[in-house]
């Protein structure tokens, strides 16, 4: 149970990612679907809520047992937290304001940070759209495990700890493997967020702030709403590298579920992506898809033929050449270098 287990390989193709080609048959068809683009401005009502019933519990905690905090820290802190990281996601595509106020956007994103504990909104988004742009490249898609991680975490037991692990690995994998400038927002995002925890733990004391680290720690870890990151894009079955979601968590997640719905369509609010999948049927009927996140993290642990490796990618291509490794795509660049001195 404990083996490593070396020989799992990613899904490597060749092919372009399947969304812009269903955007454009879709929008060819049912071109009324451009009229569910925008934003959600309702949806900054879920996260004034949610940010104000963390720092209430965090105060009524402040005096509580190590078990009594850990409870509500999993049970409600983790779900909300949990709520509050897909919000952010929602934000990174402007879904709440729209692309003509961008600046609104990314303030919802600082005060729904909040109660994470940790600066997460601007860096998320930074890596988050390439996601998009790149689905699969071995290079620009920091969603996909690393070669480490995949020799690490390969056997069920490895597995396991790779979901409790998540939260840390999906938040410095991308820094460490795709390493960008910090940016002038991400700054500000990390001093509100201090000094709103110095402020916590200044007034309240310490179990106020470790209430919110353990909700964040915990909530992104081996938790029912953290099947969302195995179901996404894990390859359960060969030939679909995105799956759905329809089941009762979408309710409080943004309807993160809708996933296929929502790489076809990011501009479009997760409140009206299950009126894309009503319009469009034919297109997402057929589609493997799941009911259930917490069956989802059993049979990734459980089923030997799913693991950290289970994903498509697909090589990069800097013009025409494609590259096929990270030390490629650096040698690409230094050749570009030279040659350009050269011609100087």
């Amino acid at each position: 149970m404990g083996q490593y287990i070396t020989t799992h390989e990613f899904y490597h193709v060749y092919t372009d990612e399947p969304h812009a080609t269903r955007r454009k048959e879709i929008l060819k068809k049912y071109p009324e679907i451009k009229q569910l683009m925008g934003h959600d401005w309702y949806m900054s009502i879920q996260v004034i809520i949610s940010v104000f019933i963390q720092i209430i519990l965090a105060i009524y905690l402040k005096e509580s047992s190590w078990f009594k905090l850990i409870c509500f820290a999993y049970i409600i802190g983790g779900t909300i937290n949990h709520t509050l990281s897909l919000a952010l996601h929602e934000l990174t595509h402007n879904l709440a304001f729209g692309h003509s106020r961008p600046i609104y956007n990314r303030l919802l994103g600082f005060f729904a940070n909040l109660p994470l504990g940790i600066p997460a909104s601007i860096t998320f988004k930074k890596y988050h759209l390439d996601h998009h742009r790149f689905q699969g490249d071995i290079i620009y898609d920091t969603d996909i495990p690393t070669r480490l991680e995949v020799f690490l975490f390969s056997s069920r037991f490895g597995k396991l700890i790779f979901l409790i692990l998540m939260p840390f690995l999906y938040s410095f994998r991308p820094i460490f493997i795709l390493p960008k400038p910090l940016h002038l927002l991400e700054l500000i995002n990390l001093i509100i967020a201090f000094v709103f925890d110095s402020f916590m733990f200044y007034v309240f004391g310490i179990k106020t702030l470790l209430y919110f680290l353990l909700s964040t720690t915990l909530g992104l870890s081996l938790h029912p709403i953290s099947g969302h990151f195995i179901a996404e894009h894990y390859v359960f079955k060969e030939g679909y590298e995105t799956y759905s979601y329809y089941g009762p968590l979408n309710a409080i997640t943004y309807n993160v579920g809708y996933h296929n719905e929502h790489h076809d369509f990011p501009y479009i609010p997760g409140r009206n992506l299950p009126k894309v999948r009503k319009i469009a049927s034919e297109y997402y009927d057929n589609l493997p898809c799941y009911t259930s996140w917490i069956k989802v993290l059993y049979d990734f642990v459980m089923n030997d033929n799913v693991g950290p490796w289970a994903r498509v990618t697909r090589p990069t291509k800097i013009g025409r050449i494609q590259v096929s490794s990270q030390q490629e795509y650096e040698q690409q660049l230094q050749n570009s270098v030279n040659q350009s001195h050269k011609q100087q």
